[in-house]
């Protein structure tokens, strides 16, 4: 079955229905799965404890017949012992946020999830706690196109706030309430992916969630999902001039129904200010912070900037696909979750604005696009980065070159000698540090480079492209380095096969300028081991310039000439086992002011010293 999206305008019940219908995508040759939750969770805000039942219609559109499945179990990780325990006490250079806290955490302070009872259609079922990881061995096989019904009841309790989600955070939030609820796991053509919980990424099924949470009837809620009783809560959240029913007792139930996400986020707190806002596109912003002297004013000023920063993403990375976005105070710095996102609140206002464009442009790339973080990291938080850097540029303070700190935290990456590949996978990097200079620093670059390798209208355009094609899909490396081959006609892998799979680096040099009479010969080195193709600018001394394009043989073509750029000369392709390239021009060295490898600076070449001969 072949989906077309019309992404011109707000399409919010007619995307849902099409991606709905079916989770089988001919074009792609691969499937989704689908995971469809009911919960209804009890929360004890004196003990910190909660209990729950859920009800998961999953849904295996795979064409594989499964006899097990795995639910993560977040909230185990924050225990004495635990593997992101052991690892932040031996990795090299630990979160900070995570050091050696969890080790000493108290019996009232940890984190957990246990599951009490579990059946699947009505039978029980065999099942293991592991870690973070609940392996449940099935009573009868889940067959290919069909449905299975889990029925569960769970109890939880929430950790102190260590990292990401947890309870009375440094700045007084009381809940941050993310990675919560036993959540199945994901499985693709690749298998299951029941990853322990180490503190890197996440990777999920889309479904509908129907949420329904108790609490203290002071407590303010925000996150995931529509409020489906608004009237009945108050707390800003009702229609205006609708009187808000008397609450009876000493809690009130929060109703949410959030359609096809991959995740469910909410937080929680009795001083939390509601501000919104409706764009007119129809989406709602909301803004949940503590009003205190160094926090009001910066997100009183915020909601100038969510509202922009929500149009210009949709302009050029894809129209925003739901009806709100909350942004609330809460969590342990920034972080992205379904129609809302998690930021600490005591920030000036750039970095208020900062961490917030950051957060939000993670719905296109986490949200919807949704590779895999685990295997891919920098194809979510490198795009991520790429797509805020232009943003903040456009919404708050323009910039003319707004990726430089990205290409910056590269170089820094590759002279540090501890860069991997791009391809590791997510929690099996050697240090933190090499983790997030490749996955937000390199992978930014990478997006950057692409618009120098097939031009910047090319690109553009091709990320919108991806959008239209991979929205609730699940691509890979291959699927977005294939959208741009169709968009410019060149071929691409080597660029994949280098950038991401190597730490290659690029270097190329002006060697020499050699006078021939009325011509003049300039000759180029490669000395870095990757090849890219090479926009030479040579500018004279009557202030005239021009471009002599050297494209790469394996590329099969050429980009097309960008606007702005000097006029061009097309020379012959460098072939890559060549190390020299000498190029011949019809004018008079003594005529030439200076010779430049890509004044552009988007070409990540790591010693640009010897890119320019100046005479």
């Amino acid at each position: 079955m072949t989906m077309h999206i019309n992404l011109a305008k707000p399409f919010y019940g007619l995307f849902l229905l099409m991606v709905l219908s079916s989770g089988v995508f001919a074009q792609t040759g691969r499937f989704q799965q689908a995971a469809n939750y009911q919960m209804d969770v009890d929360m004890d805000v004196k003990t910190n404890q909660y209990k729950g039942t859920q009800v998961l219609i999953y849904t295996n559109n795979s064409p594989d017949t499964l006899h097990r499945v795995f639910y993560h179990l977040y909230f185990n990780a924050f225990q004495p012992g635990s593997m992101m325990d052991e690892r932040s006490r031996s990795i090299a250079d630990p979160d900070r946020r995570v050091g050696d806290r969890i080790s000493k955490l108290k019996p009232d302070e940890i984190g957990y999830l246990r599951v009490s009872s579990l059946t699947m259609n009505g039978k029980s079922v065999e099942y293991k706690e592991v870690g973070t990881i609940l392996e449940v061995e099935l009573a009868e096989p889940i067959l290919p196109n069909s449905d299975a019904k889990f029925e569960m009841a769970f109890n939880g309790q929430v950790p102190v706030q260590i990292r990401r989600s947890g309870r009375d955070s440094s700045e007084g939030v009381r809940y941050s309430m993310s990675q919560w609820y036993p959540k199945m796991s994901e499985y693709d053509e690749q298998g299951w992916h029941a990853n322990p919980y180490i503190g890197r990424e996440f990777y999920g099924i889309w479904g509908d969630f129907d949420i329904k949470i108790t609490i203290d009837k002071t407590f303010v809620l925000g996150g995931t999902g529509y409020l489906q009783n608004p009237n009945e809560i108050g707390h800003g959240y009702e229609d205006k001039g609708v009187k808000v029913a008397p609450v009876k007792g000493d809690k009130l139930t929060w109703h949410f129904k959030a359609p096809h996400v991959h995740d469910f986020m909410w937080a929680a707190d009795p001083k939390y200010r509601h501000d919104k806002f409706l764009m007119e596109s129809g989406v709602t912003v909301h803004h949940l912070y503590i009003p205190t002297d160094d926090v009001t004013e910066n997100w009183v000023k915020l909601m100038d900037y969510t509202p922009k920063a929500i149009e210009f993403m949709s302009k050029h990375f894809g129209q925003y696909p739901y009806k709100q976005f909350s942004v609330i105070q809460g969590g342990d710095g920034g972080m992205e979750y379904p129609m809302a996102t998690l930021v600490t609140g005591g920030r000036n206002l750039n970095g208020l604005v900062g961490v917030m464009a950051h957060e939000l442009a993670h719905s296109w790339y986490q949200g919807v696009i949704a590779t895999n973080e685990a295997l891919y990291p920098w194809m979510d938080e490198g795009f991520t980065s790429y797509a805020s850097a232009l943003t903040m540029s456009a919404i708050y303070k323009a910039s003319e070159a707004p990726l430089r700190g990205s290409y910056s935290g590269y170089y820094r990456l590759v002279k540090s000698g501890k860069e991997e590949p791009m391809s590791t996978h997510g929690d099996h990097y050697d240090t933190n540090g090499a983790y997030s200079s490749a996955a937000y620093s390199k992978g930014a670059v990478f997006m950057a480079q692409m618009g120098y390798i097939i031009g910047e209208e090319a690109r553009d355009k091709g990320i919108l492209s991806y959008w239209n094609t991979w929205g609730f899909k699940h691509p890979n490396v291959n699927d977005f380095v294939r959208i741009m081959e169709k968009e410019s006609g060149l071929e691409l892998d080597w660029y994949k096969e280098y950038f991401v799979y190597t730490t290659k680096t690029i270097d190329y040099a002006v060697k020499k300028m050699t006078p021939q009479g009325d011509q003049t010969d300039i000759t180029l080195e490669r000395i870095g081991l990757m090849p890219m193709p090479i926009d030479l600018v040579i500018t004279y001394k009557d202030g005239t310039s021009e471009m002599v394009y050297l494209p790469l043989e394996m590329m099969r073509g050429d980009k097309a000439a960008e606007a702005g750029a000097p006029t061009r000369v097309i020379s012959e392709d460098w072939p890559w086992t060549n190390l020299t390239k000498t190029i011949r021009i019809n004018k008079k060295s003594d005529l030439i002011k200076s010779i430049e490898i890509d004044p552009s600076k988007r070409l990540a070449d790591i010693d640009q010293d010897n890119n320019k001969l100046e005479f």
